[in-house]
């Protein structure tokens, strides 16, 4: 029997009720479709860095290393980008034969194809319109241009960006089956 203000699990102290979660200032008929959006956003971004982490196995593979180093490599370049950049120039060294060189070229094209609205929606604020209830993101980004910067720009959050989602997760999932194919045809450490 555990003492009164124990922890059944730990026997440390019971913690206190966390206070509930911030919700967001939005009204209550635009709420299911925010609820929806962040629950596509949380899949996008799941599916997003389970494939991402594929890349290790490229690594290995066109390196010719073993797994554990590949995953030293991939931990030590911090943006997707920057692996992205590590896997294609190993993909160019003349020891790789043309058709894989092509087929990993291919693959991390469509990669960085795919990551642009996962960035767009991970590096935003989200707005709701206090009138219209109306949901829309605004980008974190400064846009230099020849005479005057841009910032702030933004864009409804609306059902074409939950369709726009969707389809990536599809296409993310996709391109998550067609790198587990090229690393079995190739032999890559698994």
């Amino acid at each position: 029997m555990t003492p009164a203000g124990r922890h059944p699990a730990t026997g440390g102290a019971t913690p206190a009720a966390a206070p509930p979660a911030p919700q967001p200032a939005a009204s209550p008929a635009t709420q299911p479709a925010f609820e929806r959006f962040l629950l596509l956003l949380g899949r996008l971004n799941y599916s997003w860095t389970n494939t991402e982490s594929l890349l290790i196995h490229l690594i290995a593979g066109l390196a010719r290393t073993d797994k554990e180093t590949a995953v030293v490599l991939f931990l030590t370049l911090n943006t997707t980008r920057a692996r992205i950049d590590l896997v294609d120039r190993l993909a160019k060294l003349d020891r790789v034969a043309p058709p894989e060189r092509e087929a990993v070229l291919a693959l991390t094209r469509r990669m960085l194809r795919l990551a642009g609205l996962r960035n767009t929606l991970n590096h935003c604020i989200y707005a709701f319109d206090a009138e219209s209830g109306d949901l829309s993101t605004i980008r974190m980004r400064v846009a230099d241009r020849r005479k005057e910067i841009r910032m702030g720009e933004r864009a409804a959050l609306d059902a074409g960006t939950l369709r726009d989602i969707e389809v990536s997760l599809s296409e993310i999932a996709q391109l998550n089956n067609d790198i587990w194919r090229h690393i079995k045809a190739f032999g890559y450490p698994a």
